[in-house]
């Protein structure tokens, strides 16, 4: 599969973001990508540095405006979408949501961000609902992608059950940077522990696995902190955790990487993790902690 990805930097002018993203989409497709991801909410600025109500105003319907003009792009390119968008679900009530987008310009499914952070300038339990249709992994016309939304990366149950459901790629739009009072070398130990559990995932699932951040400095409008330093870093990996693409940390980039999705067949046969898993003793993972 041919893997386009875009990491971008992004301003308030949502129009133009949307803009540029449409360019690298088209650009992609024109390389031969069949399968176009996108960061983590893309169309706008990060909003979730300050707790402010009227940033509500982001957030659209799904189908709504974004989806038809992802949907249109899609159909004129060619192209599968991965987008993540701020759902307006209900007045009062939102969701991260990612939707895919087929390549005939209809909406395949969508996924609920499930984990919510909520951190110095991560505020998103104040913006988010936790997401209600589970984990579960959508179809297209380029087989069956797991789609998860950043916080989710670091949480290996999430990436088991969409392996269980036959998930055949791991998608993880993203929007993760640095904390600007943090030494030079803890700001590395992050970065390389983000990019270290998802190729573990990678390798306990046998399946690649996508992560595509954002990239570029963000204020904060409060002036509480010195805003976020993105660090790009958007990678590719193979079934059994090896580095096939990685985007520099500073920089747009806009790339597409061929990904041999047969081998995951082949690494599974070598380690049949799946098979070896003892499912009769697992029965604690649902509880928060074990006493």
């Amino acid at each position: 599969m041919k893997i386009g990805i875009i990491q971008q930097h992004n301003t308030a002018d949502t129009a133009d973001n949307r803009r540029r993203l449409a360019e690298k989409i088209k650009e992609l497709a024109a390389n031969g990508a069949q399968l176009v991801v996108l960061q983590e909410l893309h169309n706008s600025l990060y909003f979730c540095q300050t707790e402010n109500v009227d940033l509500f105003d982001l957030a659209e319907p799904i189908p709504g405006p974004s989806t038809e003009f992802f949907g249109e792009l899609a159909k004129e390119c060619g192209v599968v979408i991965v987008t993540s968008l701020f759902e307006r679900r209900a007045p009062g009530l939102y969701h991260n949501t990612a939707v895919v987008i087929e390549r005939d310009g209809t909406i395949a499914g969508k996924y609920r961000k499930m984990h919510i952070p909520d951190d110095p300038a991560y505020y998103e339990k104040f913006y988010f609902t936790p997401g209600d249709i589970g984990f579960h992994p959508i179809d297209t016309s380029l087989g069956r992608l797991g789609v998860l939304v950043c916080w989710d990366q670091w949480y290996p149950e999430a990436a088991r059950l969409m392996a269980l459901q036959g998930a055949e790629l791991l998608i993880y739009p993203t929007a993760i940077g640095y904390e600007s009072s943090d030494s030079p070398e803890e700001q590395e130990r992050q970065r390389e522990a983000w990019t270290t559990v998802m190729r573990g995932h990678a390798v306990a699932n046998g399946l690649p696995v996508v992560a595509v951040n954002r990239v570029g400095h963000e204020d904060d409008p409060s002036r509480q902190t010195r805003g976020i330093q993105f660090w790009g870093s958007t990678f590719v990996a193979g079934p059994q955790g090896e580095m096939l693409f990685r985007a520099p940390n500073d920089a747009e980039c806009v790339s597409i990487v061929d990904v041999d999705m047969r081998r995951s067949e082949q690494v599974r046969r070598w380690w049949p993790f799946l098979r070896d898993r003892r499912i009769d003793a697992y029965t604690d993972l649902t509880k928060r902690f074990v006493d």
